[in-house]
């Protein structure tokens, strides 16, 4: 990536007064920041013993504020962490983010203390040297790694280095017979203080483990570990195994209980499903039953109409009585045998023989 035009003259005005221990003079404006070098970023971090230094250019120490300034590409600022680095996590990672970070252009050199250093000093650890060693070396914000780092910063060592600053957290670190092993470095003015990273340590996971020891082990056996590979004893290898089988009948009748469940949640649901629909239907049934049978029902309607039909089938209507009459022809009149008179009749019938003897007695006389 190419440089501004005004970066590049302001460089070669670097390189040819050379004023400055580490090329730059202060009539120099500040340069851009520097993007982050990604060696780890491709393949893992080299060991300094595989990095060429060149001893030729001599050796001097950039200030706190040239470095927060920027320093040239070919000049960046070194700066040294140190740890044990063990079960390495993301606490160990924050801390070696935060040292990449101190500055515009950084290079991040990483010490890790051998084995026979950290039993002596710290105590034993999980993972050996070589595990920590590679474990570091996959970091992506390391530049070098230091491999049987020294517990405490010699000068000797910082020239060797050729190292700025030294990246820690900023709580006193007490060990070898010293209150705090980077006093020496902050009292000369190298100390870059960084930020623990609260919840997580080496110490918190070994605790967990510790805690939890039956877990691991019944884990590690079922998955094909021994008891020998372990240091368990035979009667808790039988004891786990025993344990792993009540287990597992507990995570059946568990799964059963829960099916169990869920089938009686689905009856219930579907009863009250069926529930709603019956009492809708009998809703429904109850008020076709009324419109059918009720006081006011169609079925009442019903008799009602053929009752009348009955009734105008059986009794005939009558004329109404302002209707006009009709003459009727007069029927033939009817005679006692050897008698001229009539026989007795009421006396609505007598008016009406009456008009028939005079009927009769016309017709004679017309003879």
């Amino acid at each position: 990536m190419e440089l501004p035009t005004s970066s590049r003259l302001n460089s070669r005005k670097r390189r040819k007064d050379g004023s400055g221990p580490n090329g730059a003079t202060e009539l120099d404006g500040i340069p851009p920041k520097m993007s982050r070098r990604s060696l780890g970023l491709r393949e893992p971090a080299p060991f300094s013993d595989e990095v060429e230094i060149d001893y030729s250019k001599p050796y001097v120490r950039v200030t706190y504020e040239e470095a927060m300034r920027g320093t040239p590409l070919d000049r960046p600022v070194r700066v040294y962490a140190d740890g044990i680095f063990d079960l390495f996590h993301s606490g160990h990672a924050r801390a070696l983010m935060q040292a990449k970070n101190l500055f515009p252009n950084t290079y991040l050199i990483v010490g890790v203390c051998s084995d026979e250093l950290t039993h002596n000093f710290k105590g034993f650890t999980v993972m050996n040297e070589n595990e920590r060693y590679d474990a570091v070396q996959h970091c992506r914000y390391v530049d070098e790694v230091v491999r049987n780092a020294p517990w405490t910063l010699t000068p000797e060592f910082l020239a060797e280095h050729r190292i700025d600053f030294v990246a820690h957290d900023d709580i006193p670190y007490s060990s070898a017979g010293s209150d705090d092993v980077y006093k020496h470095i902050k009292e000369a003015g190298m100390f870059a203080p960084t930020q623990r990273t609260e919840g997580i340590s080496t110490s918190d996971i070994i605790t967990r483990i510790v805690r939890d020891y039956d877990v691991y082990a019944r884990r590690n056996l079922q998955r094909g570990y021994t008891a020998k590979e372990l240091n368990v004893s035979f009667i808790n290898e039988k004891k786990y195994h025993l344990q792993e089988r009540v287990d597992k009948v507990k995570k059946r009748v568990k799964d059963v209980e829960e099916k169990s469940k869920e089938f009686v949640q689905k009856v219930e649901e579907k009863s009250i499903d069926l529930i709603q629909k019956w009492e809708e239907k009998s809703r429904e049934f109850i008020g076709n039953f009324l419109e059918m049978f009720g006081p006011e029902g169609a079925l009442k309607h019903m008799l009602k109409e053929g009752k009348g039909r009955m009734l105008q089938a059986i009794s005939p209507k009558q004329s109404p009585s302002s209707s006009p009459t009709h003459d009727r022809s007069p029927s033939p009149s009817f005679r006692w045998p050897f008698s001229t008179k009539t026989p007795p009749s009421s006396p609505a019938t007598r008016s009406r023989n009456e008009s028939a003897v005079t009927y009769d007695i016309s017709e004679d006389e017309e003879d």
